[in-house]
């Protein structure tokens, strides 16, 4: 046998001592030509995190009011605002700070189906009414807008929901985040005695704003 295949035939024997002693403690598994081997792979991947987000929800997209109240001098129809919902997922981190956050409503001319004269929107008024405003007390519905037929009952609040009026609000949408609040709202449209026959709408148009 020559040197070159004598040395050969060597290195050959160690590496294959070499990898028995390695199988003796239990390193990789080998696999012999034709066999296979398995490798587990695996990953951890997180939740994503989305941002929380500030958004308001109406029970309703209609309100029918029905006559109850009525004088001789003036005609009372009355309903109440589907309930409202103001919901904040965010947490106080993601609240800009000295954000506060109110729903503001107004409404458009009562219309006519028949041609007969509008009705204006300030003969509509509301007196909001606070159905959960949390623990914190932080959270208030606005004051009641009577109509242009009546007086006011607050410095200049007869003027009907002409203008956009409090429905709700919070000076401090940190301090109030994490957290659903409810709110509705006495209605009352009041018209004089002689008002025309027929039906009539409105849309009373509800933004949230911070």
């Amino acid at each position: 046998m020559n040197t070159w295949s004598r040395k050969r035939l060597v290195a050959a024997g160690a590496a294959g001592a070499l990898l028995a002693g390695s199988v003796a403690v239990g390193s990789p598994a080998l696999a012999e030509p034709g066999d296979s081997a398995d490798v587990s792979v695996t990953v951890d991947i997180e939740e994503i995190k989305e941002p929380g987000v500030l958004a308001m929800s109406i029970a309703g997209d209609s309100v029918a009011l029905a006559e109850d109240g009525s004088t001789l001098l003036v005609r009372q129809f009355v309903g109440t605002l589907p309930t409202v919902t103001v919901t904040d997922t965010r947490t106080a981190d993601e609240v800009p700070a000295g954000a506060a956050w109110a729903v503001l409503g107004s409404a458009t001319d009562f219309t006519g189906d028949a041609g007969q004269a509008s009705i204006g929107a300030g003969h509509l008024g509301w007196k909001p009414k606070l159905i959960d405003g949390g623990d914190t007390g932080l959270v208030s519905e606005g004051e009641e807008v009577v109509t242009v037929l009546d007086e006011p009952t607050q410095p200049g609040n007869n003027v009907g929901l002409v203008d956009q009026e409090l429905l709700v609000s919070t000076f401090d949408s940190g301090a109030v985040a994490g957290d659903a609040y409810t709110v509705n709202a006495d209605l009352f449209l009041r018209t004089p005695g002689d008002v025309a026959a027929g039906a009539y709408t409105s849309t009373l148009t509800l933004s949230l704003f911070e």
